[in-house]
Parts: C-alpha cells; structure tokens; sequence
C-alpha cells in the first residue's frame, strides 16, 4: 500500500470521528491539544484506525499517537510490518 493512500486514509478517517474539516489537519497537528479530540474520541479513532487497516493497536501504542504525523507514520510502519492491511 502507498504512503500517500495510507495518508487519505488515515486522514479520512479522522475526519469521520472528529467531525472536522479535512484543512484542519497537518501532519504536526496534535489530536488532542489541536482538533479537540477528548478520551472518548481517541478510543473511537483507535477502534476506526483498526477497522480501516484491521488488526489490533495496543493501548500502550495508542497512547503514543499524539500528532496526525505520528499516526500516519505509526499505520505505515505496521503495514510494512504487514501486522496491518
């Protein structure tokens, strides 16, 4: 898979949960502190996350998803890994 199809998809999906804008996000854009996400929508981002690219994330990995940036590198990382599709 593309890193650039990882991205939208990552991307469209946190559109999806947050209910934002798509020109809200960057890659340095901090899901809590900058699109407002609170406890609840970081566990519903992560149950999406899995169902878009299945597999499991840890709770521990979750925790350190802090930016877009950190997501997007974490999804495309655990595709190569394959332990994503």
């Amino acid at each position: 898979m593309a890193d650039e199809e990882i991205r939208a998809r990552v991307e469209n999906t946190l559109v999806a949960v947050l209910k934002i804008d798509a020109s809200e996000l960057g890659a340095d854009r901090r899901i809590r502190e900058d699109l407002g996400a609170d406890s609840l929508d970081s566990v519903t981002l992560v149950m999406a996350l899995e169902d878009e690219f299945g597999g499991s994330i840890s709770d521990n990995d979750a925790k350190s998803l802090a930016t877009v940036g950190d997501v997007i590198s974490y999804i495309s990382r655990r595709v190569e890994e394959k332990a994503l599709a």
